[in-house]
C-alpha cells in the first residue's frame, strides 16, 4: 500500500509493519486470528452485515471479527466503500445459477426467483448490491453465464446487455420496497398483513362516488402476497424481453408461458 493511503498511526510494527517491511497483523488483546486475507474480511464483514445490518457496519466492527486492529485493515482496503465491494461480492458467491432446461424464458424465470430469495435471506443484501457494479469474480461468472444464455436465446448483443441489467435491477428494486417499512404502524409492532387489511378495510369504506375505483378492486389491491405480486410483475419482464426477439424465437418459448405461471401460482399459494 502505497504511504500517502496508509491510515494515520498505522506505520512499523507498532501497526502492524515489521522492520523488515512485512505485514506482522497483531491481534487485539485477548483475540487470536488467522491470517487476515480479503476473504476472511468479507467473511467477517458478512457476519457484522447479519448481526449489525448495512448501517452498523463499520471497518471497527469488522476488524473486532477478525481480532485485530481497525488499522490493519487499511493493507487490504482503502475504506468502508471497498470493504462493501468485497462485501458485494461474498453477497454473490451464493448465487447459483439455474439449470440450462427449457428456453430462455424458463431459465430467468428461476434466476429472478432465486435471486430474490438471495436477497431476502441475507440481511440488508439489497441495499448492499442495489446500484453497485463489482467486479469481483462471482458477479463475473453471473453476468458471463447470464449473457451467455441471452445471446444463445437470440437477443442482439446491445439487447443481451440491457436485459442482463434489467432483470437485476428489477429484482433489486422489488426487494428494497418488500423489506421496506410498509407504514409507521410497523415500527410500532404491527405485522404488515394486519397494515394491509386495515388498508383494505379503509378502501372499502370510501364513498363510492369519489373512489369507485378503490372501493371495487379493495381485494385486488390488497390480497395477493409477495410472491404473488413477484410473479406478476417477473411474468410482465419477461414478455417485454420476448417482445424484443425475432418472431420465431418468440414462438419457441410461447408454450412454456402458461405453465409456467401455474407452476408458480401453485407453490405460492
Amino acid at each position: 500500500m502505497p504511504e500517502n493511503d496508509k491510515p494515520e498511526g498505522d506505520k512499523r510494527e507498532s501497526d502492524g509493519l515489521r522492520s523488515d517491511g512485512a505485514r506482522s497483523d497483531k491481534p487485539a488483546s485477548g483475540a487470536t486470528t488467522q491470517p487476515l486475507t480479503r476473504e476472511a474480511l468479507a467473511q467477517a464483514a458478512l457476519k457484522v452485515l447479519e448481526r449489525d445490518g448495512l448501517a452498523g457496519l463499520s471497518m471497527r466492527r469488522v476488524a473486532a471479527e477478525v481480532g485485530v486492529k481497525a488499522a490493519s485493515l487499511y493493507w487490504h482496503v482503502r475504506n468502508k466503500q471497498e470493504l462493501i465491494d468485497l462485501l458485494n461480492d461474498a453477497i454473490m458467491a451464493e448465487a447459483e445459477p439455474p439449470p440450462r432446461e427449457g428456453g430462455w424464458r424458463e431459465q430467468f424465470h428461476a434466476y429472478c426467483w432465486r435471486y430474490r430469495r438471495l436477497l431476502l435471506d441475507n440481511r440488508d443484501a439489497a441495499k448492499v448490491v442495489a446500484g453497485r457494479l463489482v467486479t469481483g469474480p462471482n458477479l463475473l461468472g453471473l453476468l458471463e453465464d447470464q449473457l451467455d444464455r441471452l445471446r444463445e436465446a437470440g437477443f442482439s448483443d446491445a439487447d443481451a446487455a440491457m436485459a442482463s441489467y434489467l432483470l437485476a435491477a428489477f429484482v433489486q428494486g422489488f426487494v428494497l420496497q418488500e423489506q421496506a417499512p410498509i407504514s409507521a404502524a410497523e415500527a410500532l409492532g404491527t405485522s404488515r398483513r394486519e397494515i394491509v387489511t386495515a388498508a383494505g378495510n379503509r378502501f372499502r369504506a370510501l364513498p363510492t362516488d369519489t373512489f369507485p375505483n378503490l372501493v371495487e378492486l379493495a381485494d385486488d389491491l390488497t390480497e395477493p402476497d409477495m410472491d404473488a405480486r413477484f410473479e406478476f410483475c417477473v411474468q410482465r419482464v419477461l414478455d417485454g424481453l420476448a417482445a424484443l426477439l425475432p418472431q420465431q424465437e418468440q414462438s419457441t418459448e410461447s408454450t412454456a408461458v402458461s405453465s409456467d405461471e401455474s407452476s408458480t401460482a401453485d407453490r405460492t399459494r
